[in-house]
């Protein structure tokens, strides 16, 4: 009986994208629908991941890699890139059907900007879902033909 328990746990295991994996789908994604995925130090000082819509640039710090937050940070990013496709250039809300965690709060409502502190509070609801790698897939395919 423990030996099926450990054989079905390693196949469940097997079957679940490792980080690297998830962060390697998400790029190759992204770049498929036109948005360059840059590892390299954003050019606003501090961030973990940035997004320059009119560029359509996606720049992930190296530090996240270390930090083990790299997926959530592409994932966040990538949320951002689906606000870009939906408004056709221009960012704009998705008007998800979501909220936030507690623990998101934080991050969004520094943002003293109404409009701003809106896309963050998506992109950081989206990022701390437990489904957030299949979420942000889905929200791109939707809104980034």
């Amino acid at each position: 009986m423990l030996d099926n328990f450990v054989l079905s746990s390693l196949i469940f295991l097997a079957q679940i994208p490792s980080q690297e994996q998830q962060f390697m789908v998400l790029k190759k994604q992204l770049e498929l629908y036109g948005f360059q995925v840059l590892i390299e130090l954003p050019p606003q000082q501090g961030a973990y991941g940035l997004l320059r819509p009119d560029a359509k640039k996606i720049w992930i710090n190296p530090v996240v890699f270390d930090l083990q937050i790299a997926v959530p940070t592409l994932i966040h990013e990538g949320t951002h890139a689906a606000q870009v496709c939906a408004g056709k250039g221009k960012i704009t809300l998705l008007n998800l059907d979501l909220e936030p965690i507690n623990y998101a709060r934080p991050f969004f409502n520094r943002y003293q900007d109404i409009h701003r502190k809106d896309l963050e509070r998506e992109a950081y609801t989206v990022q701390t879902q437990p489904n957030a790698f299949e979420l942000v897939l889905s929200l791109l395919k939707k809104h980034c033909k």
